[in-house]
């Protein structure tokens, strides 16, 4: 039999890899979680919502400012398959970062089919060159900013770490001091052949130029490539390969899995400031 893509020969069999919500529990709700805790968050921390980054109504940011000025700042950009969720789902991730002196920014942008994958990584690049310029009005440090995203925002914090700033936005070649990318997409070919493709709509073309595995360049930045060791082999595999080819430019990663978490247990870790992520963002930011 004729394969899709690797050794899968199905869509069945990709979509089982790709999709984590069928390895699930009828009574796990990781939504209501994420929920649960973004309410935490704006109701117990000072924010400026929806601040414009760009021309469109979605292109916009929420800011969770630190208490004392000059703070180190993360930038989280979200996942859901480019084509669902927003900033508001994931307020949460600024609880455990603000007990540590950082001011958290977390981004919007607008959803596939809507607008393509080649659209969301234009306004992913708008919104961060928007921190670096503008971020220290709101108590941030610009010179300390990391990056972060989780499933689709692990894609898209990887297109952000291969962006010529210079060249493209008159801004240092590589303006973050740290990066750390959950359970990435990094090799775009296999959703062609899944359930995302109609809503995603991924052509030759789109898959090239939006594939980081195929594309890194030499970055100083220090990266954390990370997935779920409950996830599946696909996952861990476009993460092994992602960090194998980020090396391979001679740049400085970490590659480690977080054991006994899932695709959406994974960025739990960003709600409590004694936990890995946070501990290991604290350092990059401080040693800066």
């Amino acid at each position: 039999m004729r394969t899709l893509y690797r050794n899968f020969e199905t869509q069945a069999h990709i979509d089982a890899q790709y999709n984590p919500s069928l390895a699930l529990a009828p009574t796990d709700q990781p939504m209501q979680h994420f929920a649960a805790q973004a309410s935490r968050a704006r109701s117990s921390l000072r924010k400026v919502l929806d601040v414009p980054y760009g021309p469109t109504l979605e292109e916009t940011l929420d800011i969770f400012p630190a208490d004392r000025p000059n703070a180190p700042v993360f930038v989280f950009i979200h996942g859901g398959y480019w084509r669902a969720l927003s900033s508001k789902d994931f307020s949460g991730v600024a609880l455990g970062l603000h007990a540590l002196g950082f001011t958290t920014v977390v981004i919007n942008y607008a959803l596939c089919p809507f607008v393509t994958i080649d659209e969301i990584t234009r306004q992913t690049r708008s919104a961060l060159a928007w921190v670096l310029r503008n971020i220290g009005q709101h108590g941030g440090d610009p010179s300390r900013v990391c990056i972060g995203g989780h499933s689709a925002g692990g894609h898209l914090t990887a297109m952000a770490l291969q962006t010529e700033w210079q060249r493209d936005y008159g801004l240092p070649q590589d303006p973050f001091v740290g990066a750390i990318a959950f359970s990435g997409l990094y090799d775009l070919e296999p959703l062609r052949y899944s359930y995302l493709q109609p809503m995603i709509q991924l052509d030759d073309g789109s898959v090239w130029r939006n594939s980081p595995s195929f594309l890194v360049r030499p970055c100083k930045t220090p990266l954390w490539v990370t997935w779920g060791g409950l996830e599946s082999a696909e996952f861990a595999r476009q993460s092994q390969t992602y960090h194998g080819a980020w090396q391979a430019a001679g740049n400085q990663s970490l590659l480690q899995e977080h054991p006994g978490t899932n695709h959406f247990t994974v960025i739990h870790g960003l709600e409590d400031a004694h936990s890995a992520v946070c501990q290991w963002l604290l350092k990059t930011a401080n040693a800066a």
